[in-house]
C-alpha cells in the first residue's frame, strides 16, 4: 500500500499534527547529558521515584516481579527501572487493586522508578488471541479466557492506576520480519492512537508518556513517524518493533537512523534489547535505556553471563569446579556459591534459577556502568575494543557489529 492509496490518513495525521500540543510543559523527568563520545551518551536520567545513571539496563518484571528476586535485591543490584506491564497486570490483579493500593511501588514495595509497556507488543506475542481494529485490540486472556478491548484509553487507565514513572503509549505493533501495506497500516495507526494516549493521560504532574517509534524496516516510514511524534515534543522516546527476528544488519541501521534523528536532549529506549553485544554496539549508536527478558530468563535455563559470554551451569564440567561463577564479580552470588553447587541445583531447583538470575542482573548492571564510566573518562573507543576481545577471542565478532561501530568511528 502507498500513502497515495490511503490519503485519508495522512490527511488526518497533518490536522492532528497542527492541533495538538502536549499537556506537559514541565514533565516529572529530567536529563541531563554528563557526558559524550561520538553517539554516545552518558547522562543523568530523574524521575518521580529515582534518580538513575543512563546507559541503563532495566530488568523485566512484567507482573510485579523480576522472577525470583524480591525487591530489595533490585535495589541492592542498584536497579533504577524496573518494568511492569500493561496488559498483564491490567487482568491481574487489576486497575482497581491498584488503586486501592495506591500503585505498583506498593503493592511490590519497589521504591524506585518503574515503567510499564502499554501492552502493544502483546498485539505480537498473543496474536492468536488478539484482534486489532481502529479502536483498540481486542484479547483473550491466556490466564482466563476472559477478553479485553485494549484502547489507548484503557491502556492509559491502567497505567495510571499502576503510577509508574513513564508510561508507554499504545501503539499497533507489527513484526518486524512483517512486509507490505500493514507495517504502513500500523505506523500511522501509532500515530492517531498517540493523540488519543494524550488525551486520556490523568496525571501529567507525575506520570511521563514516552511514544513509540514503528515503521518497521522501512527508512521513510521510520521518518515519518518521527517526525510526527517529535512535533508532539514527548519527555522521552523508544524505538519499537525491533529484535523480533529481522536481521542484524538491518537491525542496527534502523537503531542508528533513530538516534540520528530523535531529539538530542531527550531519553532514547530501544525496547526488547538485552544481549551483552547488542547494549555495547546501540551505546554507540545513542541509545540510553534498554531493556529486556533475556538475563532472568536464561538464568533460569542455567545460562551464567560472564565477561567471555555465557556458561551453562548444567554441564558436566562443572560438577567439581568449586569457582565462582566469575571471579572478578562482587554479586552475592559469586561471593558465596560455587559453580559445582549451582551445576546441582541449575534448570532444577528453584534456588538456581534465583541465583542465576541475581549474578545475571548483576552482570548487565555491570556493563551498563562500565559502558557509562568509559563515555565519562573518554576511553569509551578502547572499552569497546576490550569488550569485544573478551567476548570473541577468535576475532570472529559479527560482521554487523564490526560495520556498526565503524559508523560512529570505533574500529575494530
Amino acid at each position: 500500500m502507498t500513502s497515495n492509496e490511503i490519503p485519508y490518513i495522512k490527511k488526518d495525521i497533518d490536522v492532528v499534527i497542527s492541533g495538538v500540543k502536549y499537556p506537559l510543559d514541565n514533565p516529572p523527568l529530567q536529563f541531563e547529558i554528563l557526558g559524550k563520545w561520538g553517539k554516545a551518551r552518558a547522562a543523568k536520567l530523574t524521575l518521580p521515584h529515582h534518580c538513575c545513571n543512563t546507559p541503563m539496563f532495566m530488568p523485566v518484571g512484567t507482573q510485579g516481579t523480576v522472577k525470583g528476586l524480591t525487591s530489595q535485591q533490585l535495589v541492592d543490584l542498584n536497579c533504577g527501572v524496573v518494568l511492569g506491564n500493561t496488559y498483564h497486570l491490567g487482568h491481574r490483579p487489576g486497575p482497581e487493586v491498584m488503586d486501592a493500593v495506591g500503585g505498583l511501588h506498593q503493592f511490590m514495595n519497589y521504591p524506585r522508578a518503574m515503567l510499564t509497556d502499554s501492552g502493544g507488543f502483546q498485539m505480537v506475542s498473543l496474536l492468536q488471541l488478539a484482534e486489532i481494529t481502529e479502536e483498540g485490540v481486542q484479547f483473550q486472556s491466556p490466564h482466563d479466557g476472559s477478553t479485553m478491548v485494549l484502547t489507548p484509553e484503557l491502556s492509559m487507565q491502567i497505567q495510571n492506576s499502576i503510577g509508574a514513572d513513564i508510561m508507554m503509549a499504545l501503539d499497533d505493533v507489527v513484526s518486524s520480519t512483517t512486509v507490505g501495506p500493514r507495517v504502513e497500516e500500523a505506523m500511522y495507526r501509532t500515530l492517531r492512537w498517540i493523540d488519543r494516549c494524550i488525551s486520556a493521560h490523568k496525571k501529567p504532574e507525575t506520570q511521563n508518556i514516552f511514544c513509540i517509534v514503528q515503521g518497521g524496516l522501512e527508512p521513510t516510514l521510520r521518518d515519518i513517524c518521527m517526525d510526527g511524534l517529535i512535533a508532539r515534543n514527548f519527555p522521552g522516546y523508544a524505538i519499537g518493533g525491533l529484535s523480533g527476528g529481522e536481521s542484524k544488519d538491518k537491525f542496527w541501521r534502523v537503531v542508528h537512523q533513530c538516534t540520528s534523528k530523535l531529539p538530542e536532549n531527550k531519553p532514547r529506549y530501544l525496547m526488547g534489547v538485552g544481549y551483552a553485544l547488542d547494549l555495547v554496539v546501540c551505546s554507540a549508536l545513542g541509545v540510553d535505556m534498554f531493556d529486556c527478558v533475556f538475563p532472568s530468563r536464561t538464568a533460569r535455563f542455567g545460562s551464567a553471563l560472564v565477561p567471555s559470554g555465557s556458561l551453562n551451569l548444567k554441564s558436566s564440567e562443572y560438577a567439581f569446579d568449586f569457582t565462582p561463577i566469575d571471579p572478578e564479580c562482587t554479586c552475592m552470588v559469586c561471593k558465596n556459591y560455587t559453580k559445582a553447587y549451582l551445576h546441582i541445583v541449575a534448570g532444577k531447583e528453584a534456588i538456581g534459577g534465583q541465583l542465576i538470575t541475581y549474578h545475571n542482573i548483576s552482570y548487565q548492571m555491570s556493563l551498563m556502568n562500565q559502558i557509562r564510566e568509559s563515555i565519562l573518562n573518554n576511553s569509551f573507543p578502547d572499552y569497546v575494543k576490550s569488550f569485544i576481545q573478551k567476548q570473541y577471542p577468535n576475532k570472529d565478532c559479527p560482521q554487523w557489529a564490526i560495520d556498526a561501530l565503524k559508523e560512529v568511528n570505533i574500529i575494530i
